[in-house]
């Protein structure tokens, strides 16, 4: 498997929160409201890298432009 392929990455709450650039309290608490896409394993959230970059696109499509907030 090729290191540069990241499809079936499997990624933690620390991981995702520097990939959004956001603290780690908000990606619990949008995967604990099921706001983003995660499964837990042993209780703890875990997150795929394919489905945090879909969840990124279909975010950025239902921003109306403009929308600052």
């Amino acid at each position: 498997m090729s290191s540069s392929t990241s499809e079936g990455e499997i990624l933690t709450i620390k991981q995702v929160a520097d990939y959004l650039k956001v603290t780690e309290r908000t990606i619990y608490r949008l995967a604990a409201a099921k706001k983003i896409p995660a499964f837990k394993v042993g209780g703890t959230w875990r997150f795929s890298r394919a489905d945090i970059d879909r969840w990124i696109r279909q975010q950025a499509m239902q921003t109306p432009e403009g929308d600052e907030k």
